[in-house]
This record gives structure tokens, sequence and C-alpha cells, in this order.
């Protein structure tokens, strides 16, 4: 994916959710990006972790969001 594209992803929904391919699952939202990484807060509030991801980590097929219309997570796809 492009940095366009991330950021169509970062923009979608309520918050994320996304995978690693080492298997990590993270949902929150998404902070900053740049051409490399991504910056993803976790947690409640004031309480989040915030976490920095190589995007060549990220698995692209694993990207959702909240739909908050449909009140339900949906795939993300470019």
């Amino acid at each position: 994916m492009n940095t366009e594209q991330w950021i169509a992803f970062a923009e979608s929904g309520n918050q994320q959710r996304l995978s690693t391919h080492a298997g990590q699952t993270l949902q929150g939202w998404i902070i900053e990006i740049t051409d490399e990484q991504l910056l993803i807060s976790t947690g409640d509030g004031e309480r989040g972790i915030e976490t920095w991801l190589n995007l060549t980590d990220i698995a692209p097929d694993s990207l959702q969001f909240f739909d908050t219309s449909a009140r339900q997570w949906q795939a993300f796809s470019v």
C-alpha cells in the first residue's frame, strides 16, 4: 500500500484494527503516518499506549475499521 492508502485507512471509521505478520493484533486510533511507519494508540484515553509499527510488518489483509453507521467492524480494502 502507498502512503495515501494508509491515510485513507487511518481516516476510515471510528477506530482501526490491524494485525502484524508476527500475529499481534492492535485496535485503536492511528495518530501519525510516515513513509515507513505508523503510530497507533491503543487503550483508554490518556492511559493509551502508543506504538510505532513498520508498515512492512502489517498484514494488509487484516485491516479493519469500526463503521459507526453499521455498528460493526468492516474490512478495509484499497
